[in-house]
C-alpha cells in the first residue's frame, strides 16, 4: 500500500500572478513572503492510500498536485527504558519541571491547543481533570491508553496534580487533541501518523508531541513474510524509509507554508533511545525518522549527576535540544504515578515548554507564530547546569527553558 500527499491548491498556486511585492512592502517571515508571491493561496493537503503498480507510480509522478508518495511502512513505540534500580517512589517529583524552569515561570499554556500522538490516553485518570480532550483512534483498538506511554506523555505536556504532585509543564492547557496512531502493542503505520498528523493541523494544535519511530526492520520483516527474497525485501525496505522521509519532510512544508494563514504548528520529536553509551561510550545512534525530519523539534534526554546533568546514555545524538527523560514521574493509567526513562518522556517536557512559549509570545503582543515560537525555543536554550563533559552533539542547542517572567 502506498500513501499519497496532495495539495489541492498546487495547480491554483501554479495559476497565480506572481507579480512583484509594491515597493517599501513590510518585511514578512519567509512563509508569508512566500504566500504573497504566490497569490495568497495555501496548500490544501490531502492524503490517500492506494495499491500502485509501477505504471501507476509513473503516472502519479506528472501529477502537478501530488507533493509525496511513499510504501505506507511500520511504525512502533519509542520504548521507555527499563528502571531495574529505582522505584517510583524513590524519585525525584517534578526535577524536570524545575530543571526547565517551568516552576518559576508565570505562563501556564492557557489558551494554547496541544496534540499527542502516542497509545491513546487514560481519559479518567485524575490528571486530565478540566481537560477537554478531543480524541480519534487512528490505530484501531479505541482511544482509551491500554499501553500506559500515551497517558505518561499527556502527562508531562499538561497533566493536573496528582495527589498533590506536580507532573505537567504546561497545566493550563484546557484543549487537547489525543490522536491514537499506535495500537496497545506500540504498532502502528505511516500512514496513520501522517493521516493524524494532518488531522492535529486541520485542528488548529499549535503544539504536537509525539513519541515514536519508524520500523525500518519491521518493514524488512514485514516484505519477507510476503515472500520477498531477504536482499529484495532489504531494498525495498530502505527505498520505503527514503520515501517516507521525503513524505514527512513534503508534509512539513505544508505545515510551515500554512502558518502564514493558521499560525502554524511547532511540531516535538523523541530522538530515539537505540544508543549504548553504557555498552560502549562510541555505541552512540543518531537521531532517527520522524526526529530527523526537517523542521521538526527533536528532543534528546537528559539525567541528574554529580556533575549536572549528562545525556543518558540511551538518548540518540544529534537532536535540536534536550529536555529531562530520566527518572520522570507522570500519569499511569488506572490512576497514579510512574516513574519512566527515555527520550519518550523528554519530548514532552520539550512540547510542554513550547506552550507557554506559544502563551508568551502571545502576551508580549507581538506575532505569534510556529517559526517564531520555535526560535525562542531554540534561542533561550542553555548549557548551564550541564555536565561540561558532554558532547554538543549529544544535548544539541541544550537544556530547554520556559519564559522567565520578563518575557511578555
Amino acid at each position: 500500500m502506498f500513501i499519497i500527499l496532495r495539495d489541492d491548491n498546487a495547480p491554483f498556486r501554479s495559476r497565480a500572478p506572481r507579480s512583484a511585492l509594491p515597493l517599501g512592502a513590510p518585511a514578512m517571515s519567509s512563509g508569508a513572503l512566500e504566500s504573497a508571491i504566490s497569490g495568497a493561496v495555501p496548500p490544501a493537503p490531502s492524503l490517500e492510500t492506494a495499491d500502485l503498480s509501477a505504471r501507476d507510480m509513473r503516472d502519479v509522478s506528472r501529477d502537478p498536485a501530488i507533493a509525496a508518495v511513499a510504501r505506507a511502512m511500520p511504525t512502533r513505540l519509542i520504548e521507555p527504558e527499563p528502571l531495574d534500580d529505582v522505584r517510583t517512589e524513590d524519585a525525584e517529583p517534578a526535577w524536570g519541571i524545575a530543571a526547565t524552569g517551568a516552576d518559576a515561570s508565570p505562563f501556564t499554556g492557557a489558551g494554547v491547543r496541544v496534540a499527542v500522538l502516542d497509545t491513546g490516553i487514560d481519559s479518567d485518570h485524575p490528571a486530565f481533570e478540566g481537560v477537554t480532550l478531543t480524541t480519534r483512534d487512528f490505530a484501531g483498538s479505541g482511544i482509551e491508553d491500554a499501553n500506559g506511554h500515551g497517558t505518561h506523555c499527556a502527562g508531562t505536556v499538561f497533566g493536573r496534580d496528582v495527589e498533590g504532585t506536580r507532573i505537567g509543564v504546561a497545566r493550563g492547557v484546557t484543549d487537547a487533541l489525543i490522536g491514537k496512531v499506535l495500537a496497545d502493542d506500540g504498532r502502528g503505520s505511516s500512514d496513520m501518523l501522517f493521516q493524524a498528523m494532518k488531522w492535529a493541523s486541520d485542528r488548529q494544535a499549535q503544539v504536537i508531541s509525539m513519541s515514536l519511530g519508524f520500523d525500518f526492520p519491521g518493514l524488512v520483516e514485514q516484505l519477507q513474510e510476503q515472500g520477498w527474497p531477504p536482499l529484495l525485501a532489504g531494498s525495498a525496505a530502505l527505498e520505503g524509509y527514503r520515501m517516507n522521509l521525503r513524505m514527512f519532510d513534503a508534509l512539513m512544508d505544508m505545515l510551515r507554508a500554512q502558518a502564514a494563514f493558521s499560525g502554524g504548528t511547532v511540531v516535538c520529536a523523541a530522538s530515539g533511545n537505540e544508543s549504548r553509551r553504557t555498552v560502549d561510550p562510541q555505541f552512540e545512534v543518531s537521531a532517527s525518522v520522524p526526529a530527523a525530519a526537517l523542521g521538526v523539534v527533536s528532543v534528546g534526554a537528559l539525567g541528574q549527576g554529580e556533575a549536572g546533568f549528562g545525556i543518558a546514555p540511551f538518548s540518540n545524538t544529534n537532536p535540536t535540544l534536550s529536555a529531562p527523560g530520566v527518572n520522570v514521574i507522570s500519569a499511569a493509567t488506572g490512576g497514579g504515578l510512574r516513574a519512566l526513562n527515555g527520550t519518550s518522556m523528554a519530548c514532552p517536557h520539550a512540547a510542554g515548554i513550547a506552550a507557554l512559549w506559544w502563551e508568551a509570545q502571545r502576551a508580549s503582543g507581538s506575532p505569534a507564530t510556529a517559526e517564531v515560537v520555535r526560535a525562542r525555543l531554540l534561542a533561550t536554550c542553555t548549557a548551564a547546569g550541564i555536565d561540561p563533559a558532554t558532547d554538543a552533539l549529544d544535548r544539541g542547542q541544550g537544556l530547554v527553558q520556559a519564559p522567565a517572567p520578563a518575557v511578555g
